[in-house]
């Protein structure tokens, strides 16, 4: 991505020095890191793909002396730029419809952080949390990323932020809260399905912010697109379930299949809409 001279965004919250505690709740980078150990480790997969109580309770503890090496201050200048972009282009995309977008917070932390969701470690990878309407990613999450799947860029990574942000779109445009009441008073299986569409959304509303930001400031560059399906592809319920295991539970997807979280990305990406994202209306099986 060409991001030179871009501004960073006034909405970040830099925590890496402080660690917090609590209960962490499943984001994007979850799906990976959390339930690949697990399966890796013998554990159930199933109970990772479900829980949203992870974590652990872990002391605060500050070490402002602490430097970081030149590629993590990029990855957080990176992060800032990133979120100013989406910034600029939700901003723009909520006055054509006469509303205010009111922008989220992203907070950079390091090992554990505390939040209006509960607490979270790293192991949950970037989150979005409505209650306090904040993205919270643990940088190494980048690395993890390459090293685990080789789902490597500059643009995945612009398009692991962009999935949260979708989040907080959802979350003002009221899909978010009435899907997650939805989810719990449905059964198990149905709200796996629920959650499948919200993320498939997120995921539309990442292309479409990358559509937007391009049309913007010309930031797209040959091999970002190829970039982001490869790590779509490598984030899907299938795919990493098979990777695990050999084979794959449909019924307990909860972000998608590679297939479909590529193909609402690229729409995304291709029609720059929001009005082409609904995910909640076609037939489970025709997402």
């Amino acid at each position: 991505m060409k991001m030179d001279g871009r501004r960073e965004s006034s909405n970040v919250d830099d925590r890496r020095r402080m660690s917090g505690g609590g209960k962490a709740s499943l984001g994007i980078g979850g799906l990976i890191i959390v339930a690949l150990i697990t399966w890796f480790m013998g554990g159930n997969p199933l109970s990772v793909l479900s829980d949203a109580d992870l974590g652990s309770m872990v002391s605060t503890q500050t070490d402002n002396n602490r430097e970081f090496t030149a590629e993590e201050e990029a990855l957080a200048k990176f992060s800032s730029q990133v979120l100013a972009g989406t910034e600029d282009v939700w901003t723009k995309i909520f006055q054509q419809y006469g509303r205010t977008y009111r922008a989220p917070k992203m907070v950079l932390y390091t090992g554990s952080v505390k939040t209006a969701c509960g607490g979270a470690t790293s192991q949950v990878g970037p989150f979005y949390c409505s209650g306090d309407e904040t993205v919270y990613i643990d940088l190494s999450f980048f690395t993890e990323m390459k090293q685990t799947l080789g789902a490597d860029g500059d643009f995945a990574y612009a398009y692991v932020i962009a999935h949260e942000v979708g989040h907080h779109v959802q979350h003002l445009l009221g899909t978010l809260d009435q899907a997650h009441s939805q989810m719990s008073r449905a059964s198990e299986t149905l709200s796996n399905q629920i959650s499948v569409r919200l993320e498939l959304q997120a995921d539309f509303y990442a292309g479409v912010w990358a559509n937007n930001d391009n049309k913007m400031f010309g930031s797209l560059e040959a091999g970002d697109l190829e970039e982001a399906i490869n790590c779509a592809s490598k984030i899907g319920d299938d795919y990493l379930q098979k990777k695990a295991r050999g084979y794959a539970v449909p019924e307990s997807f909860n972000h998608g299949t590679s297939q479909q979280r590529q193909n609402w990305l690229t729409k995304g990406l291709r029609t720059g809409d929001i009005n082409q994202g609904d995910t909640f209306s076609p037939n489970y099986n025709d997402l």
